[in-house]
């Protein structure tokens, strides 16, 4: 391990970075100055995700139809352009004055950050490494549970002493005074495979490089698409209506950040132990156990009565997600090779956007109509078992495929 670490250290570091800077348009971060939104725009919880749902999907398109560049333009050029954008986004947050600059500012937020940032990074380390690829995705995944440690509390703390605003104006700097400079850095040396065999890229199912068009035509996609969906839209709305639960249960943000913590922790051994696995096993194993931790973890938050709960909740939800981030990353360029990677990625990321979408507009209208979130919690978790037990069909016709 010492020595792949030495040996990769500006590649690994690169990946560490875009998904740590991924973080500033990840839905916990922003989610953390929502109460302060709603209050200077006057909006609802139904309100203000279905702002954040459109503003979401809007990315998911623009990603779907711009995801190809990470095959045509070389990442030292595309990871500072997007940083660029990335940090005017932010600026647009601390300086909009109404619902409609709001919107875009959030559809630029998400767009950059767990758009094209995780998007530009899970690319590049499918196509840098190929036998140690699963350890690759474990290590560079680290970026996204360092963040959720990190960030919090600084920016409850500058929320408190700066107010919202100013706050995002501080994130604008971080992005394009430290971010920025550090990736043109990292890339200043591009990285190729070594060897012939390698230099053409991993081959995937049959022995070759799928194209988006022959993706969208095989079973398998659409079989996956359940999977690819349900760990972002459970995951993104437990941190979407953290204030929101700590009204219903009558609990403060302070006694419930450890969760924060315990969700990082998880996600961090699991990625780990998955990405071990993957490398070892083989990916598709992992696809029938992938959402039952989450499925018991958003069960434990309606039956929770104590703050204790919620932690232990998101720390059983972390598992799913640090087996998600390592298994899909492993999975895709494994069944669909590397050439065409940027343009079959950019489809499973869409998607992962859009199940983030479309989880804060429908979980809000159901708050509205008198649902609490907790109360949600037991649809969804039957919701994951089915969904496990979909999956062991699905892994035996793949172990089939030529």
């Amino acid at each position: 391990m010492l020595r792949f670490l030495a040996e990769n250290r500006r590649w690994l570091a690169t990946g560490l970075l875009l998904a740590f800077g991924s973080s500033f348009g990840q839905t916990w971060f922003i989610s953390l100055f929502a109460g302060e939104i709603r209050a200077e725009y006057g909006l609802s919880d139904g309100d203000w995700g279905l702002i954040y749902t459109l503003a979401t999907l809007a990315s998911a398109a623009l990603l779907l139809g711009r995801g190809g560049l990470a095959d045509t333009v070389r990442l030292s050029r595309l990871a500072p352009m997007i940083a660029g954008a990335f940090a005017g986004a932010a600026l647009l947050m601390a300086l909009g004055q109404s619902v409609w600059t709001l919107g875009i500012a959030v559809f630029l937020l998400r767009f950059c950050g767990q758009g094209m940032f995780s998007h530009i990074k899970m690319t590049a380390m499918a196509r840098w490494f190929v036998a140690t690829r699963g350890r690759a995705m474990a290590l560079t995944n680290l970026g996204h549970p360092l963040g959720e440690v990190l960030l919090p509390l600084p920016a409850v703390l500058m929320l408190a002493a700066l107010g919202w605003r100013a706050s995002w104006g501080v994130v604008a700097a971080v992005i394009l005074l430290i971010v920025l400079p550090l990736l043109v850095w990292l890339l200043a040396q591009d990285r190729a495979p070594q060897g012939s065999a390698e230099a053409a890229g991993a081959p995937g199912l049959g022995g070759r490089h799928w194209q988006r068009a022959e993706v969208l035509r095989h079973w398998l996609f659409w079989a996956l698409v359940p999977l690819l969906l349900t760990p972002g839209f459970i995951g993104t709305v437990i941190f979407f209506h953290q204030v929101h639960v700590s009204e219903v249960k009558g609990w403060t943000l302070t006694a419930m950040a450890p969760g924060y913590l315990a969700y990082a922790t998880a996600t961090v051994t699991t990625a780990f132990a998955a990405g071990w696995a993957c490398d070892r096993f083989g990916p598709q194993r992992l696809l029938p156990v992938m959402v039952l931790p989450m499925a018991l973890g958003i069960f434990l938050i309606g039956t929770a009565d104590a703050p204790l709960g919620w932690i232990v909740a998101l720390g059983i939800t972390g598992v799913t997600q640090g087996m998600a981030g390592t298994t899909w990353g492993t999975l895709l360029p494994s069944v669909y090779g590397t050439k065409h990677l940027g343009s079959v990625r950019a489809m499973a990321t869409a998607l992962m956007v859009v199940s983030t979408a479309i989880g804060p507009g429908i979980t809000g209208i159901l708050i509205d109509w008198g649902v609490s979130f907790p109360d949600q919690g037991g649809t969804m978790a039957l919701w994951c078992a089915a969904l496990s037990l979909a999956m062991v069909p699905v892994v035996r016709r793949l172990a089939a495929e030529p």
